[in-house]
Formats: C-alpha cells, sequence, structure tokens
C-alpha cells in the first residue's frame, strides 16, 4: 500500500478547499476506469475520471495495521462503470486500485494509497471492496504444506509439461446447465477433466472456468456459465488430478511430481507399539 506524503500541500492548508476523491482502477484482462467523487468529469495526469457521485469521501478507511484490509472502497452500482452482473462474473476480482486526492479547481492531488480487490460485497444498490496493500503477502505461508497430491499446475515451471497439443478451439454449439456442447470432439476419453475454459466473444468473454468431466464433444463444467454461452468461442485445455498415478501413466513426469505420495500421514502416530 502507498504511504502518504508526509508534507501537507499547500491546497490542503488553507481553511477552504477543494478535495475531491478519485480512484484509478485496471481490471485483470486490461479494461481501466477513473472514477471520481466530484460532480463533474476531471482530467489528472491526462487520466480521465468520470463523475461518480455515489462514491463518497466517507466511502474511505484507512487504518494503522499492516495486513492487507487497511482500506476499503464504497460505492453506488449503475451506469457503465461497475455493474452488479460484472462484479458477479469476477470481472473486478484483483482489479489494481490507485485512489487520489485532488484539489478539483487546480488538478494538484496527493496519492493516499493503493492495493488491488480483495472480497466483494453486494449490498442494495452498491457494492464495498476490500483493498489488499503490499504487506497482505505477509499473511501468505512462508513455505508450502506436504501433500500427497501435486501442488504444481500441469504446464507451469514446476511441471513442465509441454501443453503445445493439449489446448485447442472450439465453439459452443449448445449448452444445458453446466454441460456444453463444443463442435470438436475431445482427443482422448475425459482428457479435460480437471482442466481449463476460457471464454472469447459473448458475455462470458475474458473469464476462465473450470472443467469437471469431458466425454466426447460435452464437457461439464463445476459451475454453470455466468451468462449464456451458445455460440462463443473457446480455448479449452487438458487438466490433471494431481495423482502420482496419474503423472507416471499419462504424462510421464514422474521427475517433476511435486508431491509427496509416500509421506506418513498422521495416523502413525495412532498406531499401537508393534502394530
Amino acid at each position: 500500500m502507498s504511504v502518504p506524503d508526509t508534507e501537507t500541500p499547500e491546497w490542503l492548508a488553507g481553511d477552504l478547499t477543494n478535495i475531491a476523491f478519485c480512484w484509478w482502477i485496471e481490471r485483470c484482462d486490461g479494461v481501466a476506469i477513473g472514477l471520481t467523487s466530484h460532480d463533474r468529469d476531471l482530467v489528472i495526469d491526462h487520466r480521465l475520471y468520470r463523475a461518480a457521485p455515489g462514491m463518497v469521501p466517507s466511502a474511505i478507511t484507512r487504518g494503522d495495521a499492516a495486513g492487507g484490509g487497511g482500506m476499503e472502497v464504497s460505492g453506488a452500482l449503475g451506469g457503465d462503470s461497475i455493474t452488479e452482473d460484472a462484479l458477479i462474473a469476477g470481472r473486478w476480482d484483483g482489479a489494481v486500485v490507485e485512489v487520489l486526492a485532488a484539489d478539483w479547481a487546480s488538478g494538484a492531488h496527493l496519492m493516499l494509497g493503493g492495493g488491488s480487490f480483495g472480497a466483494v460485497e453486494l449490498s442494495a444498490g452498491g457494492f464495498s471492496a476490500e483493498l489488499r496493500g503490499a504487506l497482505a503477502i505477509l499473511d501468505a505461508p512462508v513455505s508450502e504444506r506436504t501433500s500427497p497430491d501435486c501442488r504444481a499446475e500441469l504446464g507451469d515451471m514446476r511441471c513442465r509439461v509441454a501443453m503445445a497439443g493439449r489446448r485447442q478451439f472450439a465453439r459452443v454449439a449448445a449448452a444445458e446447465g453446466r454441460v456444453l456442447t463444443l463442435d470438436v470432439p475431445e482427443a482422448s476419453s475425459n482428457a479435460y477433466a480437471e482442466g481449463r475454459i476460457l471464454w472469447f466473444g459473448g458475455g462470458n468473454s475474458g473469464l476462465e472456468d473450470a472443467v469437471l468431466a469431458s466425454s466426447g464433444v460435452t464437457v461439464t463444467l463445476r459451475r454453470e456459465p455466468r451468462f449464456d454461452p451458445v455460440g462463443a468461442h473457446v480455448r479449452i485445455e487438458q487438466g490433471c488430478d494431481k495423482r502420482l498415478e496419474t503423472c507416471v501413466g499419462r504424462f510421464a513426469n514422474a521427475v517433476n511430481f511435486q508431491g509427496e505420495p509416500y509421506l506418513p500421514g498422521i495416523d502413525l502416530l495412532t498406531r499401537y507399539p508393534g502394530g
């Protein structure tokens, strides 16, 4: 989280000030918007901040805690800025946020803080989001826990399985709940189980979903698509159930297995001597 300047600017030192709060928000898909609590649009550092009166100064709370929840931002839903459907779909998850205090008359401004969107809560006609600062990384575990299953993701730097040929593009021909029918069959039985599907076009464009199972031209997702998927193009990739047997038999990649399948479990401590 950014540290505010210690010296008070001249435009904040007077008895009468022209303060407006500004938010610059960049989503993970590259979409960026600027919002301000002022009643008209502002241009600061060549960035356009659109008027969003629902986001008022009292919507920001600062604290001196070292955790990631030292700031919170809230506002009203509506218009083309932050909509309820986009929040529910997860388009704003992890968005990077900068918060400014600006003099709307001169354009002078002061950085108040920043971070990324954490937990987002919806209320009647509005939303509130926790801002996670840089110190939130201190809440993460220092080291990984042991597990019988692999902790790597298929195709990442630790797994090292080549994903060329394990992805394909298709079009959704039909959909019923969580079950999609594609126009391209899978290469092998249940190849896309535990895999991912990336949406191109339509209301789900830019979003990802987890695949539960696949069979022929049908794919079963872990959750229903957020919006109507019929006709949309997708990129679907194979997955892994993270078991050693699968790593050996399907991918021949036991040397990169990131788990401890033969590590004794807690039941070893409960056995009787000689048992």
